[in-house]
């Protein structure tokens, strides 16, 4: 057993955890490779983030693959990530079965190439009965435009006399999301060193714990993954209440 692992209380980690894979362009430029090479050597990382989160129990990751802002890179790489997305997808799917991991995807998925669509949902359809853990791509995702649609979708049911304005709570908007059959997210992992959440999660990340490192995406491994869970179960988490009456509830 993982000596990190040890120290971890199983009682006490995060239901949903979300991850900012960031750092794989810079890890690429340090081999003196371009950015595409730096993406095609991810996916350990993901392995190793998703193998840890099924040992400590957590029930959900979602994994930030695809922001809305990233059509806007160049060509050649989001060709190359859209392939690459099919083929790991191909790929990995065998161990997805093994491993017990229900493939979900949040997102503009509409607006994928149509092979990206089919992979994505051949595995979402294959994997539907798996119940270790859910693993979620954000693929064409961007927190603004999901609650922007969220907005519309809820305003033309009260236009349409299907809901009334009064009965609008937290609950009606989370049933709007992408993130309807997801929990809020516990805690938030960010490579790379950069330390801002990138139009990712904003309304389920409310009360996420905020964790940050340096370390470029495709160098993350379990190891590190834990170390994320341990600064996690080391901090207080108070939703509001004062750390007294969260001593006395406990």
């Amino acid at each position: 057993m993982d000596k990190k692992l040890q120290t971890i209380s199983l009682n006490k980690v995060p239901n949903h955890i979300a991850v900012i894979m960031d750092g794989n362009g810079r890890w690429a430029k340090k081999q003196g490779m371009n950015r595409v090479f730096g993406h095609r050597n991810a996916m350990t990382a993901i392995r190793d983030s998703v193998d840890g989160a099924s040992e400590i129990g957590t029930k959900f990751i979602t994994m930030y693959a695809f922001s809305t802002e990233n059509w806007n890179r160049p060509k050649f790489e989001v060709d190359a990530l859209m392939h690459l997305l099919v083929t790991t997808l191909n790929k990995e799917l065998p161990e997805f079965q093994r491993k017990n991991v229900k493939v979900n995807a949040i997102g503009n998925i509409s607006s994928l190439p149509s092979k990206a669509q089919k992979t994505l949902q051949k595995v979402i359809d294959q994997t539907k009965n798996n119940t270790k853990i859910t693993l979620s791509f954000a693929l064409s995702y961007g927190s603004r435009e999901e609650i922007v649609n969220a907005i519309k979708n809820i305003s033309k049911k009260v236009v349409n006399t299907q809901l009334d304005i009064e009965n609008i709570d937290e609950k009606t908007i989370n049933n709007h999301l992408y993130t309807f059959n997801l929990p809020d997210v516990d805690l938030m992992i960010r490579t790379s060193g950069e330390q801002r959440i990138s139009n990712f999660l904003l309304w389920q990340m409310a009360y996420a714990e905020l964790y940050f490192t340096e370390m470029l995406w495709p160098d993350f491994r379990k190891e590190n993954f834990f170390d994320a869970i341990i600064e996690y179960q080391n901090r207080e988490r108070r939703f509001g209440k004062t750390s007294e009456q969260i001593t006395s509830n406990e």
